[in-house]
Formats: C-alpha cells, sequence, structure tokens
C-alpha cells in the first residue's frame, strides 16, 4: 500500500515537473517572439523618424524655396478666413504672418481685369491692390485645393507693377501716334485741297491760254507751264495715296467693270507720251479674259497706270507691252514689259520700297518720290497678290501680278463684246513691222480667232514673201517709214492681197494724208484695240463701241445757235475767282448758260427760287465742297430738303466739286445727296459730258 502510495506520487510529481517545464519552455519561446516584435518596432520607429526628418528638411527647403522666389502665396478657407500666407504676402500687408493668419484681412482692390482660365482650370487675373507701400499690381493664379478645413482657395501671385506700367506707357504712346496720325490725314486733306485749288487755276488757265493765238515760242510755254503743273500733280497724287496706305485708310470697293476696256484705255493715255518719245506702246488681252469681273477698277487703274507710265519714262527704245492673260488657277495675271535700260540686280527688291529708285545717285536722270512702285506693291497685297520684277541690265524689265477677279455673269450693262467673236479661219496675214510688242500681240490675237499671222521686220523680207503669195491681208507699220509703206501697199495691191491696212499713230496718221491715196484698203491707229483689229480683218462696217458710241452720239448734240431749242442752264457754286472763271469759260464752251454764286448759302436761295417757280430750273448743279458761310455737303442737304417739301417730285442733278482726292471726300459728298463727284483740276472733256448730259426734267442722271 505504502509502495503504491509512494508510486503515485511519483508519477504526480514527475507529471508537474513536465508542466511546469512546458510552461517555462511556452514562456521562455514568448518572450523571444516579443523581443524580436520589439527590435522590428523599434526599427520601424528609427525609420518613422527618419522620415519624419526629411520631409521637415524637405519642407523647409522648398518653403525657402518658395520665399526665395518672391511670389506671393495666400491660401484661404472658403470662409475667407487665411490659413496660409508666406512672407511676401505679409510683407505687402504689412502685417506679420502670426497676425495674418487666422484672420479675414482682404487687401483694398482698385481694379481687376478680365479673369482667363488656364488648361488645367485655374483663374487668372491681374488685380491693382492698395498695400501701404502703394498701388501694386499682381498677377494671381487662382486654383482650388483640398486642406483640412475643406476646399481652400489657393492664389500665387507676382509682382507685375513695371511690366503693367509699361503696357500703360505703350498705350499712351499708341493713342498720342494715332492721334498725331489723325491730325497728319486732317493736315494732308487741308493741303491738298490748298494746293489742288491754285494748281486747278495753273492747269486750266494754260489749257485756255493754248486756244488763243500764240506764236511757237509762246505756245512752247504755256505746254511747258502745263506739264510742269501735270507732275506737280502726279507727286502730291503719289504723297496723298501714301499717307492713306501709311494711315491703313485705303479701302478697296468691289463693282463690276469691263476689264478689256480699262486695260486699253490705259494705254491709250499713255499713247501720246511714248509716241512722242519714239517708242511704242501696246496691250495683249487674253481671248478667254471674262467680259465682266468684280474689284476695284480705279485702283487696278491706278497700279496699271503707274506701271505702265515707269515703262514709258524710262524706255528710249523699243516699246512697252501690257498683257493680260487667265493662269490655270483662274487668277488673272498682269504684266508690264519694256526694253528700257533694265533694273540692277543689286536694286530690284528695293524698288518696292518707299522713296527708293532705280537710280539713287545725284546725277540720276529720271526725277520722281520713289513712291510709286510702292503704292503699287500696296494696292496688289490688298488685292491679295504679289508683284515681283524680272530684269536684266540692258534687255528691260518686266513687272508683273496676279490677282483674283471674279467673273460676273448675268449683268445687263453693256461691255465690249469678245473679239473672238470674229471668225477668222482660213485668213493668212502678213504683219510688216519692226515692234517688239504691236506686231506679236496682233498676231497673237489674229492667231486666236483662227487666222494665220507672219510677221516680217524689214521692207526686203515683206516682199519677198508676198512674192510668194497666198495672203489675204497685209498690214503695214508707218513706223518703216511713209515711203516705204507706199511702196509695199503697191507691192501688196500687184501681189494680189485683197485686202492692206496701214499702222499708224496720230502724228502719223496727221502727217500721212488720206490712206487710200496711199494705196491702202483702210488703216489701224495704234496702239490698236482687239475690236477695231477684228472688225478690219474681216472687212465688216466698224460698229463704233459701247463707251464710244455714247461720246459720239453726245459729240452730235447741237450747239447753242444751231437750232437747239434751249441752252443748257447751270448753277455754279465757287468762292475762288480764278477756279470760277476758269469753269465759266469751260461751260461757256460746253455751251451752257451759267449762274455763278460765292457760296452755299447763294446757291440754296437760288434753288428755292427756282422751287418756287420764279427762275427756269437748271439742268446741273456744280457745287464746290468747300465754301465760306455754308459749305457745299451744307447746301446739298438743304436743297434735297426742299426738293423733299415741294408738292410735285422734283430732284436737281448735282455734282460736288472739290479739291480733296479722298475716297471718304466721295463718300460724304453721296451721303448728303450729291449725284456725282468731280476732282479738280477740271477737265475740259469732264465738264463738257457733264454738260451734254444733263437733263432739266427733274430726274437724276448717272
Amino acid at each position: 500500500m505504502d509502495l503504491l502510495t509512494t508510486s503515485h506520487d511519483l508519477v504526480t510529481g514527475a507529471a508537474a515537473l513536465i508542466v511546469v517545464a512546458t510552461v517555462v519552455w511556452l514562456i521562455a519561446r514568448r518572450r523571444r517572439t516579443l523581443l524580436a516584435q520589439i527590435d522590428r518596432l523599434e526599427a520601424e520607429i528609427e525609420t518613422l523618424h527618419d522620415s519624419v526628418w526629411e520631409l521637415s528638411e524637405s519642407r523647409e527647403h522648398y518653403r525657402s524655396l518658395v520665399e526665395a522666389q518672391g511670389d506671393v502665396i495666400v491660401r484661404r478657407a472658403q470662409d475667407g478666413r487665411i490659413i496660409y500666407c508666406n512672407d511676401a504676402f505679409a510683407r505687402l500687408a504689412g502685417r506679420s504672418r502670426e497676425e495674418l493668419v487666422g484672420s479675414h484681412w482682404q487687401p483694398v482692390v482698385r481694379e481687376i481685369s478680365d479673369v482667363r482660365l488656364s488648361t488645367t482650370g485655374a483663374r487668372i487675373f491681374d488685380e491693382a491692390i492698395d498695400f501701404r507701400s502703394g498701388i501694386v499690381w499682381i498677377s494671381w493664379i487662382e486654383t482650388l485645393a483640398i486642406g483640412d478645413s475643406g476646399a481652400e482657395r489657393q492664389r500665387v501671385g507676382r509682382d507685375v507693377t513695371s511690366r503693367v506700367a509699361a503696357e500703360h506707357d505703350l498705350l499712351d504712346a499708341r493713342h498720342r501716334a494715332e492721334a498725331a496720325s489723325e491730325a497728319k490725314s486732317r493736315f494732308l486733306a487741308t493741303v491738298s485741297h490748298e494746293v489742288r485749288t491754285p494748281l486747278n487755276g495753273i492747269l486750266g488757265m494754260a489749257d485756255l491760254l493754248a486756244d488763243t493765238r500764240l506764236d511757237p515760242e509762246q505756245a512752247t510755254y504755256v505746254r511747258a507751264v502745263k506739264t510742269s503743273g501735270e507732275v506737280l500733280l502726279s507727286l502730291i497724287d503719289d504723297i496723298l495715296d501714301f499717307s492713306k496706305i501709311e494711315a491703313g485708310k485705303i479701302a478697296l470697293v468691289q463693282e463690276p467693270f469691263d476689264l478689256r476696256s480699262l486695260v486699253e484705255n490705259v494705254v491709250e493715255l499713255l499713247a501720246p507720251r511714248a509716241q512722242g518719245k519714239g517708242i511704242e506702246i501696246a496691250s495683249f488681252i487674253a481671248p478667254d479674259l471674262p467680259a465682266l469681273v468684280m474689284g476695284d477698277r480705279d485702283r487696278l487703274r491706278q497700279v496699271l497706270m503707274n506701271l505702265a507710265g515707269n515703262a514709258v519714262k524710262f524706255t528710249d527704245q523699243g516699246g512697252v507691252g501690257v498683257s493680260i492673260e487667265v493662269e490655270a488657277d483662274g487668277h488673272i495675271a498682269f504684266s508690264v514689259a519694256d526694253t528700257g535700260p533694265g533694273i540692277p540686280k543689286s536694286r530690284q527688291d528695293a524698288v518696292f520700297r518707299e522713296f527708293e529708285q532705280v537710280d539713287d545717285t545725284a546725277s540720276r536722270r529720271h526725277g520722281g518720290t520713289g513712291l510709286g512702285l510702292a503704292i503699287c506693291r500696296h494696292i496688289v497685297e490688298r488685292m491679295g497678290g504679289t508683284i515681283t520684277v524680272k530684269s536684266e541690265e540692258g534687255r528691260g524689265a518686266t513687272f508683273r501680278f496676279a490677282i483674283a477677279l471674279a467673273s460676273v455673269g448675268g449683268d445687263s450693262r453693256p461691255a465690249l463684246p469678245p473679239p473672238t467673236q470674229v471668225d477668222l479661219s482660213g485668213k493668212r496675214v502678213l504683219i510688216i513691222a519692226h515692234s517688239p510688242f504691236e506686231a506679236p500681240f496682233i498676231a497673237r490675237r489674229l492667231a486666236a480667232a483662227g487666222a494665220g499671222a507672219e510677221i516680217r521686220e524689214s521692207e526686203e523680207a515683206a516682199s519677198a514673201a508676198m512674192a510668194a503669195g497666198g495672203y489675204d491681208v497685209v498690214l503695214t507699220d508707218c513706223a518703216l517709214g511713209e515711203e516705204a509703206a507706199r511702196r509695199l501697199a503697191t507691192l501688196a495691191r500687184r501681189s494680189g492681197v485683197r485686202r492692206s491696212l496701214v499702222l499708224l499713230s496720230p502724228f502719223e496718221r496727221r502727217e500721212f494724208g488720206p490712206p487710200a491715196a496711199a494705196g491702202f484698203d483702210g488703216y489701224l491707229v495704234k496702239p490698236v484695240r482687239a475690236l477695231s483689229l477684228m472688225q478690219q480683218i474681216a472687212h465688216e462696217p466698224a460698229a463704233l463701241p459701247p463707251q464710244q458710241t455714247h461720246s459720239a452720239q453726245a459729240q452730235a448734240l447741237p450747239r447753242a445757235g444751231e437750232g437747239e431749242p434751249r441752252r443748257r442752264r447751270v448753277l455754279l457754286a465757287e468762292d475762288n475767282e480764278i477756279n470760277a472763271l476758269l469753269a465759266l469759260k469751260l461751260l461757256e464752251g460746253a455751251g451752257a448758260e451759267t449762274l455763278w454764286v460765292r457760296d452755299g448759302v447763294k446757291a440754296v436761295a437760288a434753288m428755292r427760287r427756282v422751287l418756287a417757280g420764279h427762275e427756269e430750273p437748271f439742268d446741273l448743279v456744280l457745287m464746290d465742297a468747300r465754301m465760306p458761310e455754308m459749305d457745299g455737303l451744307e447746301a446739298v442737304r438743304r436743297i434735297r430738303a426742299a426738293e423733299a417739301a415741294h408738292p410735285r417730285p422734283v430732284h436737281a442733278r448735282i455734282v460736288m466739286l472739290t479739291a480733296n482726292a479722298f475716297a471718304e471726300d466721295r463718300a460724304a459728298a453721296m451721303a448728303a445727296g450729291a449725284d456725282g463727284f468731280l476732282a479738280k483740276p477740271f477737265e475740259r472733256q469732264k465738264i463738257q459730258e457733264l454738260v451734254e448730259g444733263a437733263d432739266a426734267t427733274g430726274a437724276a442722271r448717272a
């Protein structure tokens, strides 16, 4: 029993020891695990301490960078409370950062610009802020940010006071420049009127004096006066045009016009000057050119007159050719070529600059302001084109530009019929001329109409060609010599040529005598118009073009004293005595009976007497724009008002006279109620046309 008890006790004790040992082992193991975890936590805490230090250092670094940039930074909560601001903001506010943070302090804003949005949605604007140091312009970038208090507005700004001041100075300078430019334009308008008024008298009186009995020496002096006046007028026009271009006031109009007629008229206007120098001028218009185009006729004429006029001025031998063709893209290309001295390559770019000339030496032969080609360049560029020049010294020059001129269809107004309507198929034409432009242009026109055209440049070569026979028409240029032309006419008749024509300049026409007496069947005047050429080659009756028909009919009107029932009555309102005398003489020559008044008040009074039935009506009223007491525009307005109040419809034809050449003057005249506009100096032909077109029936005629 004792033994069993002892054994039980021993087993119980061993089990207890095992349990104790197990517990000790488990506690030791747990302790080791906890110690390992403590080591890891201590390492992580150390790492976190390092990260916090680095972040703090980075924050201070970037904060110092921001402060060093000088940008103004302020962050506000939604209620306007300042959450953060930097030292730059505090300095401008004149307060400490501690005082500002947590407050609702707002600066005094004197001015704010328009707000712009960036691609990121930030608001960008400028503010003029009244800080203690004075007005400071800040350029802000405002963004939304999420902070401890929720949505916050952060502004980052930069002091741009010096930039804004510079912009204001620039704007003030611009306003001053615009005011100066406007003052210059008004000055030029005044100068234009004041210079053109006496110049009108000089040129007009020279014309009247030339019609009196003068001996050859006196006639030479009168021509010199007129030529000098015309040169002066041209210089004034160039200066005024350039001033308008410089001020950006040149405006282009869009209206339908006959381009073929325009070019041929330009060439004809320059022909006397060219033929007086012993050179030719001719034009070629492509057969496929539209009958009517849309554009600015007057500005295009100005460019062509300038280019062709320059070519005539600088060319002493040969001639000048003006050609127009339609390009593949539909643009119309204009070329003005000459056989003059050419332009050195070093000067070709400079000639289009203001106040530049081909020959800029003190010994140059030709005068001028150097503005003509610069004006041409500006006008062509406004029309959407580019003007260029190709030239070699001693081999002439060619100026070229191409612009878009839309074709006008369905216009009922008369225009020259296209020359290609004449079919010359099968005809053989021999052209005898030593000519750089006229003869080749004629050959091209004939070829386009179906004819075969050949050119021979000498009497010998032409004689050999006619000896071979087969020609239907022979064109002989009188410039080869009058005797040579007569011999060639005789040879053509003997060779069986059906039709022999002679080409004559107006000077040659007066000296040559009747072409029929020299053996010719007809003649063509140089420069040759395309329609006249086709009619003569086809041997059709020479129908006058529409614009010539009107002129011929006008000349056929009966003059005073030749059975005319009543002379045209004209009211002339002009304060300048010399211009009035000139106008009175021109009107008298046109067969008009004229009443002259010196100001707008008297003009209105005269018209009211007519409306009251106390005087016969006026067929035409010529009203000067600038007069004392009452200017012409106001006078026209009052006359129109009086006509509107009249019991029956009446409308006198009023043409405004002005020495100003600006488009705005024309617009002002039309707005006042004028029917037409006539710029000084007066031209005899235009006065004649005005009188002959006058009608006292009460309807205005264009």
